[in-house]
């Protein structure tokens, strides 16, 4: 494997990074994972919006915009034999004196690399957890590399990738999965949990809400306990990796699954789209020049 590190492109054995790197010593870094698609980094605008804002409430002086991140994927994909992959972007601190800093972050590191897609599931089941999703360390949830709480969930769940943890909140409310956001269907309405749980504002979360306003469904976003879910037709969840994965089961309750008509034709348009759209807002102008009507 190639990866990037800091403005060079090297081989996996040649990476180094230093113990007193903050990210490394204090967590105190940032990442985004994305598909490339034929060679185009779906949805790469939204990740970096919330990159940077994210490095903003953290202190951390870095600015990347479209171009430069577009270079730097396309020197891995030459570099890796790719088309399709995996990319994750991290930026870390950088380094800094041992103990809590106060100050700014001025020289952080950048470190990117990429691997083919993995195997894709079709749908999955998922369990309530009794881990529970711990708060945000701040105002929101960051993409960050405090991950023990989903550590945590992982081994609780076990091995089998087909098998999904949904995290309640401290309060008892459904939040999100282990790596995921999570969404649900009554009728025509779609329901998914309020960011005000403590949840992360995941890009695909808000590129599906997107596509389901844009087909004619009521969203609703809010506080909802588990029971609620129970009742639902279909349910599925989210992120940039798996895309759309439907859930066939929660806990003894049969849904829909891969069979569900809601989930299939945000499914539809979801895969339409992935070659060329830089940001979820994109997607209303495309449906205006495209067909009238989504099927």
């Amino acid at each position: 494997m190639y990866l990037y590190l800091n403005g060079e492109i090297i081989e996996e054995k040649q990476a180094r990074i230093s113990p007193f790197d903050h990210g490394f010593l204090y967590g105190m870094g940032l990442f985004e994972t994305f598909r490339v698609y034929d060679g185009h980094p779906f949805l790469l605008d939204d990740h970096l919006v919330r990159l940077q804002d994210g490095l903003a409430d953290l202190k951390i002086k870095k600015s990347l915009n479209r171009a430069q991140v577009l270079e730097i994927v396309k020197d891995l994909l030459l570099s890796n034999g790719l088309q399709q992959a995996y990319v994750r972007f991290n930026v870390s601190a950088g380094n800094g004196e041992v103990g809590l800093p106060s100050t700014d972050y001025e020289n952080p590191s950048v470190i990117v690399f990429m691997k083919e897609l993995p195997s894709i599931i079709v749908e999955k089941q998922a369990i309530f957890l009794q881990t529970r999703r711990n708060t945000p360390e701040g105002e929101y949830r960051l993409k960050s590399h405090h991950f023990l709480n989903n550590i945590y969930a992982k081994r609780e769940v076990g091995k089998n990738p087909s098998v999904e943890g949904i995290f309640l909140s401290a309060d008892g409310f459904l939040a999100e999965g282990i790596t995921s956001n999570l969404f649900w269907v009554v009728g025509e309405e779609l329901f998914t949990p309020t960011l005000e749980t403590g949840i992360l504002n995941g890009v695909t979360r808000n590129f599906v809400i997107q596509i389901a306003k844009s087909i004619g469904l009521r969203v609703q976003e809010g506080y909802f306990l588990p029971e609620e879910i129970l009742k639902s037709d279909e349910a599925f969840i989210t992120n940039s990796i798996q895309e759309i994965v439907p859930l066939a089961k929660i806990e003894t309750l049969n849904l829909l699954g891969k069979e569900g008509p809601v989930t299939k034709r945000l499914q539809s348009v979801y895969t339409k789209y992935r070659t060329s759209l830089w940001s979820k807002n994109e997607l209303a102008k495309e449906i205006q020049h495209g067909p009238k009507q989504i099927e």
